[in-house]
């Protein structure tokens, strides 16, 4: 289990040195996002990981790995912006943007470490294809959840759903990086 967490924080070291490049070329104009937005992205990097799994090779010079990154980057966000809301304008210094995101890495790595004891590092048996689907299904979910303002009768919310994709895409990073 102890390998598990230094391969995820090896993993959210690589997404949150992207991200911090991204914040230095862009700034935090992502807040500018509702979660519904974040929420269809993410299902634009899922739907491509599955359709280069399905065909087997990608046209555009970037594989699945980028994919998942940008997952877990989108993931975060979603979670920033659940927790704030959206903004008008990009209204977040990057030392606040890398504090939240932080924040939100370490609690996705505290959940991971925590169904990890319990279901016994089930994930590491799995296929990564399995993890692109169980990605898709968590968008679905959380779309679902967003067409119904929120008002579930017994499901976790859109936040949950957003740190079990962070979850699924660092295990699929963890794969990727260190072989299965």
């Amino acid at each position: 289990m102890e390998d598990t967490k230094q391969q995820f924080e090896h993993v959210i070291k690589i997404c949150r040195s992207l991200f911090e490049k991204k914040l230095h070329d862009y700034g935090a104009a992502w807040r500018i996002m509702r979660p519904s937005s974040v929420t269809d992205q993410i299902f634009i990097k899922a739907n491509r990981i599955r359709s280069i799994e399905v065909k087997g090779v990608a046209l555009i010079d970037e594989g699945i790995r980028s994919e998942f990154i940008a997952i877990v980057n989108y993931g975060i966000i979603g979670l920033i912006q659940l927790e704030l809301g959206y903004a008008e304008t990009n209204d977040m210094s990057v030392e606040k943007a890398l504090e939240m995101y932080d924040k939100y890495a370490n609690m996705a790595l505290e959940l991971m470490l925590a169904k990890n004891h319990d279901y016994d590092e089930a994930w590491r048996s799995m296929r990564i294809s399995s993890y692109t689907d169980l990605i898709l299904m968590k968008i679905y979910r959380t779309k679902q959840i967003e067409e119904l303002s929120g008002a579930t009768l017994v499901s976790e919310g859109i936040d949950a759903n957003y740190m079990d994709m962070i979850n699924y895409s660092v295990f699929g990073l963890i794969k990727l990086e260190f072989g299965e």
